[in-house]
């Protein structure tokens, strides 16, 4: 794939999201659709992701991210586009 190929958004998660399995469903859900980036809890309770894909495969995440796994309650989802090119390999929760 080529670097012009590839989206990648940082994405804040408010809600219910610590304590539920967030991090855990969010890797496996990039993994299913082929995503690379990370994972991690915040200080204030939020959860932080970056995901790098194909732009449709981004939207699929998206849209799942403001689900996310039973127990949790999604109150927001705050995305930002990179313009410069974050381009990872795999996913990791940090």
């Amino acid at each position: 794939m080529e670097t012009s190929e590839i989206r990648t958004v940082d994405v804040i998660i408010r809600g219910r999201v610590q304590g539920v399995g967030y991090r855990m469903w969010t890797r496996r859900e990039a993994g299913r659709l082929g995503l690379a980036g990370h994972v991690r809890n915040r200080p204030d309770g939020s959860v932080e992701a970056r995901f790098c894909g194909r732009p449709d495969t981004i939207d699929r995440m998206l849209e799942a991210c403001r689900t996310g796994p039973p127990g949790s309650r999604v109150n927001e989802v705050a995305v930002t586009d990179r313009t410069d090119a974050v381009v990872e390999v795999g996913f990791a929760i940090r």
